[in-house]
Parts: C-alpha cells; structure tokens; sequence
C-alpha cells in the first residue's frame, strides 16, 4: 500500500468514512518540507501492522482549498489523523517524530478488545511510578505551560520527592488520563496512586497549610 493522491471533495469524503485511521497530508508541491512528510508516510503505509490499520491520504491544499478550510489548514504541510470522519489529532508543521509517535499509537489501539485495557493498565502504572506523579505540559526542569510551570513551583517549595511524566509526548497517556481519572485539564498530581487534583486544588491545600501533609501522605 502507498499514499493515496486525492483528486477531489468527493473521494475524500469516501475515503475518511474508512473504519481505519486516516491519515492525512495537505501538502503544495512548491513546499519541499512536504516531501519530507510523504516520504516517511510511504515507508510507514508498506508495514503491514500500519496498513491494516491507517490509511495514508495526501490532499493538494491549494487546489482542493474547500477542505483546508474546512479544517482550518493554515500552512502546509500540516496531518490530520481522522477516525470516522472526524479529527481526532494534528500535527502543524515539519516534526517527523510526532508522526512517527502518533502513527505507532493508533496501530498499537488496532490490537483488540484489550487495547483499552492495556491503556488503563498502562496510565496505573504511570501513575504509581512514584509516590508523589505529576501529569504536565513540559517536566519538571522546563513546564511547556503557565499552569505547570506554577505548579512545581508551589510543590519544589515543599522539597518533597516527586517525578513528572510530559503528556506532550505521548496523545494515547494525555486523552486516556483525562478518560481514567475523570479529570479534563492538566496538570495533575497524585500521591500514592490517587489524584489529588490541579493547580486550583494545590493552591488550596497551600492556603490551608496542608500541601506538604497531603504530599507526604
């Protein structure tokens, strides 16, 4: 199997409808950066794990302008990951380790019935790895966001131990934990395999003197 040319709205619409994850490049044959992409969904499209489970679609963005405004294409090249006619990831710009990354996630949920069950089995122990695991943009030496960033200021002031898992870095363990522990934002902190919460949470603990206690379990 090999990328897919789209010729136009219609077989592209046909094409998404797949009950496989598409993945999609908007490219312009002037920007050499898009043949960088195309060559790496080539070799992956030829592995017959990625194939049973992606489809690679490559979409002329200026020529079929009607799709990238649809989704908001702004530059090229930018992939669009699509499940059952919907968006469920992007990645804006040349990072071929992303695509990489994100491609290998979406076969690995190919596996079956247990690929939920692994997930789950999975986020535990990330968040057992330590007594005291936050989940956040960045880590602990260089937080991506304000919010993460204020965070491990507040806990590095109780010098209580803890680890940082980056959730930028893998889309599965970042939507999965926001599914497993009910909570829709980041960053979260758990101590002893239960969370505790966000930044607003933390925040109050400090105000009511209990952060260290709750840390120290």
């Amino acid at each position: 199997m090999s990328v897919i040319s789209v010729k136009d709205v219609a077989q592209y619409q046909k094409l998404i409808a797949s009950e496989k994850v598409s993945v999609v490049l908007f490219s312009a044959d002037w920007a050499e950066q898009c043949s960088q992409i195309l060559d790496v969904m080539n070799d992956l499209s030829k592995k017959p794990d990625y194939a049973s489970a992606l489809q690679f679609l490559n979409v002329p963005a200026e020529d079929l302008s009607e799709l990238s405004l649809k989704h908001q294409i702004e530059a090229v090249p930018t992939v669009l990951f699509i499940r059952s006619g919907s968006a469920v990831d992007r990645i804006d710009g040349v990072d071929i380790a992303a695509l990489s990354l994100k491609c290998k996630s979406f076969v690995e949920k190919n596996g079956g019935g247990d690929s939920k069950e692994s997930l789950n089995d999975r986020l535990k122990a990330l968040i057992n790895r330590a007594k005291v695991m936050i989940f956040m943009k960045g880590d602990r030496n260089t937080p991506r966001c304000g919010f993460s960033k204020q965070l491990i200021q507040i806990v590095n002031e109780t010098k209580v131990q803890y680890d940082t898992f980056d959730i930028l870095t893998d889309e599965e363990v970042r939507q999965g934990l926001k599914v497993y522990s009910d909570w829709p934002t980041y960053p979260q902190v758990y101590v002893g395999g239960e969370l505790i919460g966000g930044l607003d949470i933390i925040k109050e603990l400090v105000a009511n003197n209990e952060l260290t206690s709750t840390l120290n379990g």
